[in-house]
């Protein structure tokens, strides 16, 4: 065994014997297990596709309702754009060019905006099934993820609402500190709500409200941090620069920032199911397989089942071992050891261990 490896297994050791280092590495492995960057590209692609409809009808609705208030209608869309603080400005101008034909605005941003958050509901949706690791004989059916299709399309509405609110309160909080920390507790307030409807519409019903608690915290609190972030940056740095870069600029920013939000989200659901399953600590150097590793990769087995009459197992040779262990052997396995069979019910979120 060379230096390098007897070194990463002693950073092996290390990160398994204490609580912080493993279970964010459990969180990490666990993304990768899910393939969840390639989830993010799915969630980014549709999150894109939903964002342009939407705001052209908030313009056209707007101008509709606000005709004769401009500076009001000016308000209202400067708030909702500030849901992106580095290329909302951008986003204004360019929706702004077409909004002269009402009808047009209405048909083409409804049509839009069903065709692009159904996207990104089915997207939702089976991610967090692969996060969840659902066996696929007991997911969601067709009309079933409609269903919920249609439920996360009225929580984005809803959404789109309350934070457009919320940024219109903000902007008064500039000039004040406690109205501006005021402000801050509600969008916190409000996005961890938004989290909440967000992952109990798409997370399968076989998952527990309770477990979805973490993550949805943990995610609503990271957004508000992000978009605070994304406006101290824009209104101190970047002010009148992002002008400078045109369409092209726009178009990577709206991905880049989307990208970003739907990594924030995804982990905060890997984070879930590394909690609920205590899937820690995982095993930076294999051999050997922790038993958070078994269990874990019994999860990815199971997934698989096509079928309520098919029953999918997985053996390992040998019982479950820590760096520490496994060094004490002088870096050999167990193989004589009984195999360790993994199996988990498709109707539950239980996993057995028969030995």
């Amino acid at each position: 065994m060379n230096v390098v490896e007897q070194t990463m297994r002693r950073i092996d050791g290390f990160q398994q014997r204490h609580l912080v280092p493993s279970f964010v590495f459990g969180v990490i492995k666990k993304y990768g297990d899910d393939n969840a960057g390639n989830l993010a590209v799915q969630v980014t692609y549709t999150m894109f596709v939903t964002v342009f409809p939407l705001l052209l009808l908030l313009v056209t609705i707007l101008g509709i309702v606000l005709a004769n208030n401009p500076s009001d209608r000016a308000r209202v869309l400067h708030s909702a754009l500030g849901q992106f603080p580095i290329i909302g400005q951008q986003l204004g101008h360019n929706i702004r060019a077409i909004k002269r034909s009402s009808v047009f605005g209405l048909v083409f941003g409804i049509v839009g905006l069903v065709y692009g958050s159904t996207g990104l509901a089915q997207a939702g949706l089976y991610s967090m099934e692969q996060i969840w690791n659902i066996p696929a004989a007991v997911r969601p059916n067709y009309f079933t993820r409609m269903i919920r299709a249609g439920i996360f399309l009225v929580v984005l509405a809803v959404g789109l609402i309350l934070t457009t609110a919320l940024a219109g309160f903000g902007t008064f909080g500039k000039h004040d500190f406690w109205l501006g920390a005021l402000g801050e507790i509600l969008a916190v307030i409000v996005n961890v709500t938004l989290y909440f409807a967000a992952f109990r519409t798409l997370t399968p019903r076989q998952v527990a409200t309770r477990s979805l608690i973490p993550g949805v915290i943990i995610g609503g609190v990271a957004w508000t941090i992000l978009q605070a972030a994304g406006g101290y940056v824009v209104g101190h740095d970047l002010k009148g620069a992002s002008a400078l870069y045109g369409l092209f600029g726009l178009v990577l920013g709206l991905v880049a920032w989307i990208f970003v939000g739907a990594e924030i989200t995804l982990y905060a659901a890997e984070i879930n199911t590394v909690l609920h399953r205590r899937l820690w600590p995982r095993g930076l150097v294999q051999p050997p397989l922790t038993d958070a590793d078994q269990r874990s990769l019994a999860f990815q087995v199971i997934q698989n089942q096509r079928r309520p009459e098919q029953e999918v197992i997985t053996r390992f040779r040998g019982r479950p071992m820590t760096q520490d262990e496994y060094r004490e052997r002088g870096y050999e396995g167990d193989d004589a050891a009984p195999g360790i069979e993994r199996r988990v019910p498709p109707n539950s979120d239980q996993q057995q261990t028969d030995s």
